[in-house]
């Protein structure tokens, strides 16, 4: 009788993206409260540097967390696959409550101010994501979570699930880069052409926004690094494949 399956390894070079993915993250994070601090005077809710609350935040949920969010299923490989479900959608979780906690403090800081509302591109951008990425939850939510469709259901959404999961990502990377230079055109007006050191720093700050975006999707659409299944998921598409072909299913 045979024994349990062994875990399967991780690819040899995945360990090394995923940890290239977080330092950049991190250093895209720091930097951006390195760059409200040094120049637009820090971060305080209750006074004019509440608009500084909606970068940070929109980096940290809608670039950061989501981006982690999205590379759990490369990570955790051999972990139970509700368990690994349930991390990423509190990830998600996490990211949409930090994210509207900034949407809240630009909507606050600009009502305070006397200023007009969803005028830019960078803002019809910013209420797209941020309404996609919920509906996107909400949908995920309930198809593979709770109460959860059939596995019919969900082997035919999944495709799509994934696909526009990576296009929020990006869409929200985009438009993190839209409000970057929306905020050094308004600050630095003419200025921004002459090597100020914010809008030096702000531009290697889109630079490695950039880059964590790109190492993300690269390891996201690595086919040879998908988690593999396990014995239970294997058991599943098998007999799904059976009813619905009348044969056994390939091998995924």
């Amino acid at each position: 009788m045979e024994g349990p399956a062994s875990p399967a390894p991780a690819p040899g070079a995945l360990p090394y993206y995923v940890a290239f993915s977080q330092l950049l993250g991190l250093t895209v994070v720091a930097m951006t409260g390195a760059w409200l601090g040094m120049y637009r005077g820090g971060i305080a809710w209750e006074s004019a540097l509440q608009f500084n609350v909606h970068p940070l935040c929109m980096v940290i949920g809608l670039v950061f967390l989501q981006g982690d969010a999205l590379l759990v299923y490369r990570v955790f490989r051999n972990e139970a696959k509700r368990t690994t479900k349930v991390l990423h959608g509190l990830l998600h979780v996490f990211a949409f409550v930090i994210a509207l906690v900034g949407l809240v403090a630009v909507f606050e800081h600009h009502r305070k101010k006397g200023y007009a509302d969803l005028y830019s591109l960078h803002s019809w951008c910013g209420i797209l994501v941020f309404a996609l990425f919920f509906a996107q939850w909400l949908v995920g939510f309930s198809f593979f979570l709770f109460p959860g469709a059939s596995f019919s259901l969900r082997s035919r959404y999944r495709p799509q699930h994934v696909f526009f999961g990576a296009a929020i990502f990006l869409l929200s990377v985009a438009t993190a880069l839209l409000g970057l230079k929306e905020a050094l055109l308004f600050e630095l007006g003419t200025k921004y052409s002459t090597f100020e050191p914010e809008g030096v720093l702000a531009n290697v700050l889109g630079l490695l926004l950039a880059a964590f975006a790109t190492v993300v999707l690269y390891i996201l659409t690595r086919a040879d690094w998908k988690r593999p299944l396990q014995a239970e998921e294997q058991a599943l598409s098998m007999d799904f494949k059976t009813l619905t072909e009348g044969d056994s299913p390939s091998s995924q």
